[in-house]
């Protein structure tokens, strides 16, 4: 029978829990990168897997890619594709003719917004990586702080003295 701590120091190993600050921070980095990745749907298998490959800390991996979430997925797409449209610039937007789209066949309309969209696709590759560099570098000293500053923290409270007993 495995005892609770066997079970603890286990599932401790499993998460990093016992990783350096900066280990933790770059998982967290990691994570952030993922999640301004243009992968759509992807982000968390890719995050699971990233954990896995470099043997980090999967919650902090996973809470980096969890910022894009519901909440923020308009704001980071606007911004990703406002700086891929600064660096490469293509032009005014497309105008579609959505009657005219509705009455093609389904081939037809991939073909027809593939067409229309083609000239957005490496301002949106490069917007979500120049800006995924620049997040993850702001995320790590984020998370390096904030880990810092916890774990002194804790330290200073186990070292208080216990409350007086209540009469």
């Amino acid at each position: 029978m495995i005892s609770y701590n066997t079970l603890k120091e286990k599932f401790r190993h499993i998460l990093h829990l016992g990783d350096s600050p900066q280990r933790t921070a770059l998982a967290f980095a990691l994570g952030t990168f993922i999640a301004f990745s243009p992968t759509y749907g992807l982000h968390t298998l890719t995050a699971l897997f990233c954990a896995w490959a470099f043997r980090l800390n999967l919650v902090a991996v996973l809470a980096g890619a969890f910022i894009n979430n519901p909440w923020t997925i308009l704001p980071i797409i606007g911004s990703t594709m406002g700086v891929g449209l600064l660096l490469v610039p293509v032009g005014p937007a497309p105008a579609i003719d959505w009657n005219d789209f509705a009455s093609r066949m389904l081939w037809d309309q991939f073909l027809m917004l593939w067409r229309q969209f083609r000239p957005y696709l490496l301002p949106f590759a490069l917007g979500h990586l120049v800006t995924g560099i620049i997040a993850t570098g702001v995320a790590y000293i984020i998370a390096y702080q904030a880990i810092l500053r916890f774990r002194a923290h804790k330290a200073r409270t186990r070292h208080l003295a216990p409350p007086p007993p209540s009469c």
